[in-house]
């Protein structure tokens, strides 16, 4: 089991490093842990070694389940005999893990193709195509191919080779040390996978018969192809052995799939398919349990000071009072310890669950795939072995698999090789593994590999995600919970040395009057009774004035804020991001799915030399235009059109703008299916943010070839020699059609039409290269186009859009829109929006272009930035200038995205937010939050949760400093004063409860309010405590001090108590003075509700959980004082006494309304006490200086 620890964290350890060859430490501590197969004999248990039979005394092992039946039988150290035969891979490994010891012969193994596969000394390699099947027989020579040789064959094959200076001829060939380190480096790390593999299966396979879901049984020779060999084909990206599956074509059918209208996708195809070959999930790490938040609660010295004392006094009572009543003082101490300790765990411990619910949210991924011939989304976690899936850029591949069609599709593997270099896929370089990202281009997959049988879900389920992330705020909470501990700790040593002192020099008396402590006369027992009494005393005020509760707060108002922002279609990634949001002082904003609805219709079209009136009449295009146009449509396209059969609904897929043109080319008699079945596309330049526009060749089947382009009007328009007119001749494009064209472009724009130019150039055979490698570096021709039809697409704003700018305006928040689109267009949105408030302001700065602020200096981009509200035609870049120009300035930034080119800007920004339906996955990796609808509306919503998080903090954080200076001066001074003090241990530990646990479930969970978009930004550098909450919590407290003390010191007369038995009248005013306090913390609660507001009750019934809380306060008050006395040291009270309680707890409502109307300084205290050290700093330099001599 330590060798199995062992590798968990060494995998940890290389997936948090990125590269584990870099470290040399860690290479050389897995060379410790990991034995190698050497001489026949396994000297490791930890190593996973591809043999496939066990026999175990005579007894042949062909399953798991076997195992663990023989593993009850068989003492571990039982010796095994490997027989070679082929069937499973598992066993070996868990016998091993079992502590069997394992042995084999050579002779046996020789031969095998994974032994030339795995074995370290042989020089396979995991990835090579050979020549032929035995590596050895292969002269140096017989090289077909360096590109896909092994590190072997090409060392052989340079040794052979005859050169004259070998450093210069291999100067710019492959680095075959590093290569051989790299491959070595993989080899290490599939190794240990596989051990996780057999782990987890063998798992499973225990927990089979517990309960667990069944998928129904399937004939072994089901599917052509079993799970081991595409698990091992997947690994090894061997090409061989697709090929000789038949490739793509022949894996698919053995795969029981059409690799252009997928699998069936019925619920009975899923659950077969998971039945053969896995789900796609992967083992989550159990979340910390119950009794590690419990432990962890143990572990407060203050609590354990109190149990030692709790159990000494409980020990002591019991001994010189009797079971019966010496175990109160001492059990009600620890029964007080132990609640404090369950319920802080529980609070923790529900905080966990919730955390863990959002992360499972994060994983669940939502992607495109293709089943019965139409596209639908599906949870990554429904991904099945055979499906066919669309990849585009900024996409996650969902699972292990084969490329079957794909144009420029470039992967960025870094994420499992740990290398930033972009890697092309082909035909020759077809397996996709899971985990990567999508760089450049778009294809589709076939998926062979899912789950844990891929290397990215061995990773992944052998990683926490518990990254013990710190918020500003919290590390902000914990310098002010230190600095307060200190204090507290300071008066509870100044207590404790005045309480010891009064006890043996017989100044501290009992409630009779009779002095406590005797030299000489007082017993051991007695003695040391006394003594504990006075340490839990000093110890319990440590706890009161310690704020545990703050870093507490914090975390309950992001858990509770995080849960509620999911409601509101936002999902945090990123703890910090909630309370950062709150300071936000401006919004860059995209345009298209944000502003506006993102529900894209094409409303006017340009073709022929005439307006199309409506713009889908095909009768006003001529047949060679149609069909040029049409063709351009279907092919130039990464969406889909599906057809049912019958009457139903043509379904269309793709990004909006495509979904758009694709319903207009369906409207001009497009059949989708059938264009593209007379073409093929030969080479495709994908569109990107920063071009504008995308293209595609394609080959007909009369063997021409047409360039196809589409993208922003006058982009294409810029790029166009040539149109057709009416009649269906080919035109030179000369000025004035030009001119005429613009202002087209620029009338549809100014009606907040998105412009879009489709155009095609045809091409000759002998101008296309015939070569696969050229082709694949060829260039699109982007000149010389002829313009086909410029479309106007409407996309309407959000209902509500102009409440939530203006709303942001009147909260101090600037919104900025940066958008793609031309100016004229990108004007229009945003007066419409009220982000331009009329036409006066739509002049520059106000109004740029994303060209023009690119190309100022950095200064001057400075200087114009904060005057900016729109910038159009800008790329990703340009974004990323304007955000870097705003933080230089001063501002908290926040941004929203949606394309991969939005990463660094949003990665910059101080508040990344990504859009949930349209954003790729890419740029939701490097948000902060994720909106989960695309609507700017959301956006303002999670800035009102911002500042509610922050404005519950500092509700909190007075509600509890007021209880804590309360109860340290009442204590202090009575125990300066008589020697004792009238909150026990007990009673400051129930009010510890009240203020830390359930004071900040009360006030850490007030949903937002209006009121909060009323402020502005809460400044970075503002102190915490502002001078508002600091008059309020000073003059609660001086309240709550002077009552209690005056009740402390004349309470016997005031209660008019002096009549009867002094300890009883001393027990009824102590057990007012607790009341009393309580009473004003319940009512003080009201007043941190509102620290600005004087109407304290303003949607106090909206918060349900504050009014529960309160209640159920008030209720374990009532009982405390009436039925558990003996427990609490306290009497029960008459209805006069509950009455005097109430009226001194009631007061503090009238108090604070005149408190309130107090005013402050705008200038905080903090920065009065910097400027008086900075000028008592000048003043004593200034003396320095004329009193020193001179030079």
């Amino acid at each position: 089991m330590r060798g199995f620890k062992i590798i968990l964290t060494r995998l940890r350890m290389a997936w948090k490093s990125g590269y584990l060859k870099r470290n040399k430490k860690f290479r050389m501590g897995w060379r410790t842990h990991t034995r190698y197969l050497t001489n026949g004999r396994i000297s490791n248990s930890s190593l996973w070694i591809p043999l496939w039979l066990v026999s175990i005394n005579n007894v042949y092992v062909t399953d798991l389940s076997s195992l663990v039946q023989l593993q009850h039988l068989y003492s571990c150290g039982q010796h095994l005999q490997i027989f070679i035969t082929q069937k499973q891979l598992d066993l070996c490994a868990m016998a091993s893990f079992l502590g069997f010891t394992v042995s084999y012969t050579m002779d046996e193994i020789k031969g095998s193709p994974y032994r030339r596969g795995f074995d370290l000394e042989d020089g396979g390699s995991s990835r090579s195509v050979d020549c032929s099947d035995d590596e050895d027989s292969c002269g140096p020579f017989d090289i077909t191919s360096t590109k896909n040789a092994s590190i072997e064959r090409l060392k052989r094959w340079r040794q052979a080779v005859l050169v004259l200076n070998a450093s210069r001829r291999f100067r710019y060939t492959l680095d075959l040390k590093k290569e051989e380190e790299k491959e070595e480096t993989i080899r290490k790390i599939r190794m240990n996978m596989e051990v996780i593999r057999a782990l987890i299966r063998f798992k499973q396979g225990g927990e089979e018969g517990k309960g667990t879901r069944r998928f129904p049984s399937i004939p072994s020779n089901y599917y052509g192809v079993g799970l081991e060999d595409l698990v091992s084909m997947s690994r090894k990206h061997n090409l061989s052995v697709l090929q000789q599956l038949g490739g793509v074509a022949g894996l698919s059918e053995k795969l029981k799939t059409n690799t252009e209208k997928g699998i069936p996708g019925d619920d009975e195809d899923i659950l077969t398919r998971k039945a053969a070959f896995g789900s796609n999930e992967y083992p989550r790490k159990k979340g910390r349990s119950f009794w590690i938040f419990l432990w962890e609660a143990w572990q407060d010295l203050t609590l354990v000071i109190l149990i030692v004392a709790a159990a000494a006094s409980l020990a002591l009572g019991i001994k010189s009072e009797g079971i019966k009543e010496g175990w109160y003082d001492g059990g009600s101490i620890a029964f007080a310890v132990i609640l404090v300790i369950v319920v802080t765990a529980t609070s923790d411990y529900r905080q966990s669950l919730q955390f863990q619910s959002l992360n499972e949210e994060k994983r669940n991924i939502h992607l495109e795939v293709i089943r019965g011939g139409r596209r639908i989304m599906v949870s990554i976690f429904d991904v099945v072995v055979g499906d066919v899936v669309p990849l585009k850029i900024g996409d996650q591949v969902p699972a292990d698999g084969v490329l079957i069609t794909g144009h420029s599709l470039a992967i960025d593997e870094s994420s499992m090789t740990g290398e930033s270099k972009i890697v092309h896929k082909d035909s020759k370089a077809p397996f996709l593994m899971s985990g990567c990202k999508v760089a450049d281009g778009y294809g589709t997959i076939l998926v062979i590999s899912v789950g844990i049988n891929t290397e990215w879900g061995l990773l992944m389920a052998s990683i926490s995600e518990d990254t013990g992330e710190e918020t500003p705020l919290q590390v902000r909470l914990n310098g002010l919970a230190t600095f307060i501990g200190i204090v507290g700790l300071s008066v509870a040593v100044l207590v404790l040395i005045v309480l010891l002192a009064r006890y043996f020099t017989g100044h501290t008396k009992n409630a009779n009057g009779i002095v406590q402590f005797k030299a000489g006369k007082t017993s051991v027992s007695a003695t040391i009774n006394g003594a504990i009494k006075i340490v839990t005393i000093a110890v319990t005020i440590v706890v009161v004035a310690v704020p545990e509760g703050l870093p507490l707060a914090v975390t309950l108002t992001l858990a509770y804020s995080m849960r509620k922002m999911m409601r509101d279609k936002a999902l945090v990634r990123r703890l910090s991001a909630c309370e950062t949001m709150g300071s936000a002082t401006t919004i860059c904003s995209d345009k298209t799915g944000t502003l506006t609805l993102n529900q894209m219709t094409v409303v006017e079209a340009y073709a022929s030399s005439k307006k199309m009136d409506p713009a889908n009449d095909v009768s006003l295009l001529s047949p060679a235009l149609s069909s040029l146009l049409i063709e351009g449509i279907a092919q130039n396209t990464t969406g889909s059109v599906f057809v049912p059969e019958g009457d139903g609904v043509v379904e269309v897929a793709g990004s909006p703008t495509e979904k758009a043109i694709l319903y207009w080319g369906v409207k001009l008699g497009m059949d989708f299916g059938d264009v593209r079945s007379k073409s093929t596309i030969i080479h495709a330049s994908p569109f990107n943010s920063e071009k504008k526009r995308g293209g595609v060749a394609i080959k007909t089947n009369d063997s021409e070839v047409h360039v196809h382009w589409k993208g922003a009007a006058e982009i294409v328009l810029a790029s166009c020699t040539q149109y057709i007119d009416e009649n269906d001749h080919v035109m030179r494009l000369d000025e004035h059609k030009l001119t005429f064209l613009k202002r087209l472009i620029e009338e549809m724009a100014t009606r907040s039409l998105r412009c879009v130019a489709i155009a095609c150039r045809l091409l000759e055979l002998e101008e296309v290269p015939t070569d696969e490698v050229q082709l694949a570096e060829w260039t699109l021709p982007e000149d010389d186009l002829i313009l086909l039809a410029i479309v106007g697409i409407k996309d309407p704003c959000r209902p509500g859009v102009r409440d939530a700018v203006q709303l942001c305006t009147s909260a101090g928040v600037k919104v900025r829109m940066v958008t793609g689109d031309n100016l004229q267009t990108a004007k229009a949105i945003a007066l419409e929006c009220g982000i331009l408030a009329s036409d006066a302001d739509a002049t520059e700065p106000n109004l740029i272009d994303g060209r023009a602020f690119r190309e100022l200096s950095e200064v001057q981009r400075e200087e114009v930035a904060e005057m900016i509200s729109v910038m159009g035609r800008s790329s990703p870049n340009d974004k990323l200038l304007l955000v870097q120009a705003l933080k230089r300035k001063g501002h908290v930034v926040a941004v929203t995205g949606d394309g991969t080119n939005d990463a660094p800007a949003l990665h910059e920004a101080d508040i990344g937010l990504a859009m949930g339906i349209e954003g790729t996955e890419v740029a939701k990796e490097s948000a902060d939050i994720i909106i989960l609808d695309d609507d700017f509306a959301s956006v303002v919503k999670v800035v009102r949760w911002g500042r509610s998080v922050y404005a519950n903090i500092q509700k909190f954080v007075q509600f509890q400093l007021t209880v804590n200076v309360a109860a340290l001066v009442i204590n202090v001074v009575a125990a300066f004063s008589t020697g004792d003090v009238p909150l026990n241990a007990v009673q400051l530990l129930w009010v510890n409860l009240i203020m830390d646990t359930l004071g900040a479930l009360a006030l850490a969970t007030e949903p937002p309010t209006d009121h909060l978009m009323h402020r502005l930004p809460v400044g970075r550098r503002e102190p915490l405590i502002t001078n508002i909450m600091w008059r309020n919590l000073l003059i609660q407290a001086m309240y709550q001090v002077i009552v209690l003390l005056v009740l402390n010191f004349q309470g016997r007369n005031i209660l008019h108590l002096q009549h009867g038995n002094r300890y009883h009248a001393d027990k009824v005013r102590n057990t007012v003075i607790f009341n009393a306090f309580v009473f004003c913390q319940i009512f003080n609660e009201f007043n941190a509700r509102k620290p600005d507001q004087v109407n304290i009750f303003e949607g106090v019934l909206r918060s349900r959980l504050f009014i529960g809380i309160v209640g159920s306060t008030l209720i374990f008050q009532i009982i405390i004082i009436e039925f558990l006395g003996k427990f609490a040291s306290t009497v029960r009270l008459s209805w006069k006494m509950w009455l005097v309680c109430i009226i001194i707890g009631f007061m503090s409502w009238p108090i604070a309304i005149l408190g309130k109307l107090i005013p402050v300084p705008a200038t905080p205290l903090s920065k009065y006490s910097k400027c008086r050290i900075f000028r008592r700093r000048a003043h004593s330099k200034s003396r320095e200086e004329v009193n020193s001599p001179r030079q």
